[in-house]
C-alpha cells in the first residue's frame, strides 16, 4: 500500500497559498494577474484564468525549487497509476511521444513502428534521424478500417531487422480500438528492448477494470497519455511514465527538456494534478457510471435506421485485441450519407461537436464529465439526422491495402530536407514524397516524407478532399499539387 497522501495535489496547494500571500509580481506574465489583459479577453476567458498563470519558478515555486512541488506532483501521479516515474509535459503529447523516441533511439539506428502512427511521430523521425522500421495493421476490406498491427507483426519485424532497437505502438487508436499490448511487450522484452505505448487516448485506462488494459500494466516502458483527451485537463496536457531498466529516465528526461518550453502554464501543471486526485478518489466510481451511460447509449443509436455502432466487430477474429467502449464508433453508410456530412449538419443544425469523423462515420467519445442529458441529446440529434433528405455524398475511392502500404525509398529527414519540386498530382505516381500528407482527424499520415507515392493513395486522397475530407499539413491543402525529391 502506497505511503503518499493521493488526496495532496501540491501543484494546486501551491497555487492556493500563492494567492493567499498575495504576490505582485515584477517579473512575467506581463498581463500581471489580468489587469493588463485586454477587456474583451477578460469578459470570455474570465478574471480567474489570468490569477493562475504564474511562473512555474519563481512563483508557484521559489527560483530554487526548494519547495518541489511539481516534483512531488510527479511523484504522486506515477504512484497513482503503478509507474515508477511520470513527467508532466505542457507541450502535448505531441513533444512526449517526440521525447520517448529521442530516448529509446539514436540518429541512424531502427525503430519498429506501427504504422497506424499519429503524425507527430513521424515529425518525430524527421528531427531525430531515427529509421522507421513500419509495422503494418491489420486492414479490415468490410468496415475499410485499420486494426493495429498484430503481434506476430513485430515478431517477424524483429527476426528481420535484429538490430532494431526497441519498438512503439499506438493504442488505444482515435477509433478507441487497442492492440495486444502484453504480446508486443513479451516479444520485445525477451530481446531486451523497450517498448514505447502512444497512449494519448487513455490517459483513463489505469482507473477502471472494465476498460483497456493500461500500458504500464501491460509490460510497456514508456507510456504517453494526453490528460485533456479523455481526462479533465486542459488541451497540451500530457503525462510520459516510465518503468523498468531498459529506458534511462535521465536520458528520457533530458530529451524532453530538449524538446520542451522553458515556459511551462501552470495552470495545465494545476489540472493534471487535480485529475489525477479526482481519478484516485473518485475515478472507478466516475468512470462507471460513463460506462453504463455508454452501453445504454451505443443500444439507443444502434436501433436507429440506417445508423450501426460497431462493437463485437471491431474485436472479432483478425481485428482488434480490445476497445475502449467510451468510444462509440456510429457507421453512417446505411443511411446513404458519409461521415463528413453528418459531422457538418450536427455541428451547424445541433450545435454538437463530434470527435472523428471519416468517409463512413462519426465518432462520439463520452468521458465521465457525461450525464444522461447529453446522451439524451446526441440521441435525439441523430434520430433527426436519420429523417432528413441529404444530397448524395461524393464518393471516396478506397485503396486496396497494397496501394497504402507505401516503398520507404529515402529516410524521413533526409526526403524532408532534400531538393524537391512540386509537380500536379496526377504526376506524381512513383515519385519520392518529401512532405506529409495527412488526413485530419485521425492524424494518421496517408504519405510519410521519403515513401514513393502509389496511383492508389493518389486516387484516395484527391476523392477524399472532393468529398471534404481535411488535409491540413499538405503544402497544398486542395491536393492539386505534392512536393516531390528531384532525385
Amino acid at each position: 500500500m502506497s505511503e503518499l497522501d493521493q488526496s495532496s495535489a501540491p501543484v494546486l496547494e501551491a497555487l492556493q497559498e500563492y494567492h493567499r500571500r498575495g504576490y505582485r509580481n515584477f517579473s512575467p506574465p506581463g498581463h500581471k494577474q489580468g489587469k493588463g489583459a485586454d477587456k474583451l479577453v477578460r469578459q470570455v476567458l474570465g478574471t480567474d484564468v489570468f490569477r493562475s498563470d504564474v511562473l512555474a519558478s519563481g512563483a508557484l515555486d521559489d527560483r530554487k525549487q526548494r519547495g518541489k512541488v511539481l516534483s512531488r506532483a510527479q511523484e504522486l501521479m506515477a504512484d497513482a497509476v503503478g509507474a515508477e516515474h511520470a513527467f508532466f509535459s505542457t507541450c502535448g503529447s505531441s513533444l512526449s511521444v517526440k521525447s520517448a523516441m529521442m530516448a529509446v533511439a539514436a540518429p541512424g539506428e531502427k525503430l519498429l513502428i506501427g504504422r497506424d502512427a499519429h503524425k507527430s511521430v513521424i515529425s518525430g523521425l524527421v528531427l531525430a534521424g531515427i529509421h522507421p522500421v513500419w509495422v503494418r495493421p491489420e486492414w479490415d476490406t468490410d468496415l475499410h478500417l485499420a486494426h493495429p498491427p498484430h503481434p506476430e507483426a513485430f515478431e517477424r519485424a524483429f527476426e528481420e531487422n535484429p538490430e532494431a532497437v526497441g519498438a512503439l505502438v499506438t493504442s488505444p487508436s482515435p477509433y478507441g480500438t487497442c492492440s495486444d499490448l502484453s504480446s508486443i511487450a513479451q516479444i520485445c522484452h525477451r530481446r531486451g528492448k523497450p517498448l514505447i505505448v502512444d497512449e494519448a487516448w487513455g490517459a483513463h485506462l489505469p482507473f477502471h477494470d472494465d476498460l483497456p488494459t493500461w500500458a504500464m500494466d501491460a509490460g510497456a516502458d514508456v507510456c504517453v497519455v494526453s490528460i485533456h483527451k479523455a481526462g479533465a485537463g486542459f488541451e497540451q496536457g500530457s503525462v510520459f511514465h516510465l518503468q523498468g531498466d531498459l529506458v534511462d529516465p535521465v536520458r528520457l528526461q533530458e530529451s524532453e527538456d530538449l524538446l520542451s518550453t522553458t515556459s511551462p502554464n501552470v495552470l495545465l501543471y494545476a489540472a493534471m494534478d487535480g485529475w489525477r486526485r479526482q481519478m484516485v478518489l473518485h475515478g472507478n466510481e466516475l468512470l462507471g457510471a460513463a460506462l453504463k451511460l455508454a452501453r445504454s447509449t451505443r443500444a439507443d443509436i444502434d436501433g436507429l435506421p440506417g445508423l450501426r455502432v460497431f462493437e463485437d466487430k471491431l474485436i472479432a477474429d483478425e481485428a482488434s485485441h480490445d476497445l475502449d467502449r467510451l468510444q462509440i464508433m456510429i457507421d453512417v453508410l446505411d443511411a446513404g450519407i458519409s461521415g463528413y456530412q453528418a459531422a457538418d449538419w450536427l455541428r451547424e443544425q445541433k450545435a454538437i461537436n463530434v470527435g472523428l469523423s471519416d468517409h463512413r462515420r462519426i465518432l462520439a467519445q463520452l468521458t465521465f464529465a457525461d450525464d444522461p442529458e447529453d446522451a439524451d441529446h446526441l440521441v435525439s440529434a441523430l434520430a433527426e439526422l436519420t429523417r432528413t433528405p441529404f444530397p448524395a455524398p461524393s464518393s471516396v475511392v478506397l485503396p486496396r491495402p497494397a496501394d497504402l502500404e507505401l516503398e520507404q525509398a529515402m529516410q524521413p529527414r533526409e526526403a524532408f530536407f532534400a531538393s524537391h519540386e512540386t509537380i500536379p498530382v496526377e504526376e506524381a505516381a512513383g515519385r519520392i514524397a518529401v512532405e506529409q500528407i495527412t488526413p485530419y482527424p485521425p492524424g494518421i499520415p496517408a504519405i510519410v516524407p521519403g515513401e514513393r507515392i502509389s496511383a492508389g493513395v493518389i486516387d484516395y486522397l484527391r476523392s477524399g478532399v472532393a468529398a471534404t475530407m481535411v488535409l491540413p499539413d499538405a503544402a497544398d491543402p486542395k491536393f492539386k499539387t505534392i512536393r516531390v525529391s528531384e532525385k
